[in-house]
């Protein structure tokens, strides 16, 4: 007979291995942007480069506390030291990169990290759709102040004044799906229903994959719960927008320090003009990022800068170099981390 023990540590096993033939895989599909960075390493200013580790470390604590700085105010949550929020959002991290699922595995490992600390899934839901769009908007506006100082200096060609239309566009895109989740979850009606067409569409879905084999996946009253409990989220920010200051702050800081990172590779090629560049290409390229695990977001972004002006090389060393270095960084810093969650060795008791 199996115990519970055993079944536990069979389930951690198997989630711990494929997790790192994940991260194998995308190493693998890395492979030749690695090589190329290794090639181009030599050309940048290995000091500047340093700068990274602590930039990265720090960026990890800012895009944590867009989390906790608006947790603390919840009394039915328990508190949060400065290293777990660190620990917490480096390992955030490193599943974010390593399981390419659009940000899915990220939201289930948050919300498995928080729970000992209060936390609901409705909860860690909210948080993680409000932190991204805490950021989102911030990236956008960040990229029209880009626009406008590249258009007062006329640095921006002709030929690629489609950039200004296709930047508005997004920002509106992004604001009605904004407006549209807020919409809905302030409403009880409003959530029931879609919780109910969420429920009977993933059924349906089930039914069909598994030729009438599998019934159901989901349960109507859980579902309804999970939405209410958003519902209750939004609510709550909604009557104390004081709670939100903390995490606007954090999330100004976090974007630019997105930014930052790619800035700090093109200084250390000696390029420090290319942050209004990077800005724009950061904020587009940043959209096909949350549709997709991997490729867009660098084609966006180096396609940006080069249609910017920017030329080809440049735009497309800075764009693969930030990004070899920030993966491997994140494996660096979030693997083990990770692995001791997965072995049950970190306890996820808060002190």
């Amino acid at each position: 007979m199996v115990t519970r023990k055993h079944k536990w540590f069979s389930f951690r096993a198997i989630l711990f291995l494929l997790t790192f033939l994940l991260v194998g895989y995308v190493v693998y599909q890395n492979w030749p942007d690695i090589v190329d960075t290794l090639h181009h390493i030599r050309e940048a200013n290995g000091f500047v480069l340093m700068l990274l580790i602590p930039e990265q470390l720090f960026m990890y604590y800012a895009c944590g506390q867009i989390f906790f700085s608006y947790l603390k105010n919840r009394r039915d949550v328990k508190k949060f030291s400065k290293g777990e929020i660190l620990k917490i959002s480096t390992e955030l991290n490193f599943v974010n990169h390593a399981i390419p699922a659009g940000g899915v595995g990220g939201l289930a490992f948050l919300t498995y990290r928080l729970s000992p600390f209060g936390v609901s899934a409705g909860q860690a839901s909210f948080l993680y759709l409000f932190r991204y769009a805490i950021t989102t908007v911030i990236n956008y506006m960040q990229a029209l102040i880009a626009i406008l100082v590249l258009l007062g200096l006329r640095l921006i060609p002709d030929n690629a004044r489609w950039i200004i239309p296709v930047a508005l566009l997004m920002n509106l895109g992004v604001f009605l799906f904004l407006w549209f989740v807020v919409f809905v979850a302030s409403s009880k009606k409003r959530i029931d229903f879609f919780a109910s067409v969420a429920t009977k569409v993933s059924n349906v879905t089930v039914r069909f994959l598994t030729f009438g084999h599998k019934k159901a996946i989901m349960r109507s009253d859980k579902i309804q719960a999970y939405f209410a409990d958003i519902h209750d989220s939004v609510q709550i920010a909604k009557k104390n927008k004081s709670y939100l200051k903390g995490p606007l702050t954090w999330g100004v800081i976090f974007s630019f320090s997105e930014i930052a990172t790619y800035w700090i590779v093109a200084i250390s090629l000696g390029r420090p003009e290319l942050l209004p560049f990077i800005m724009v290409g950061e904020a587009i390229g940043s959209v096909f990022d949350g549709i997709v695990p991997y490729g867009l977001y660098e084609l966006g972004m180096a396609g940006v800068m080069i249609a910017l002006g920017v030329d080809f090389p440049t735009a497309t060393i800075v764009t693969v170099m930030t990004r070899v270095i920030t993966l491997l960084f994140t494996i660096a810093s979030g693997s083990y981390p990770y692995y001791e969650v997965i072995r049950g060795k970190d306890e996820r008791k808060p002190r």
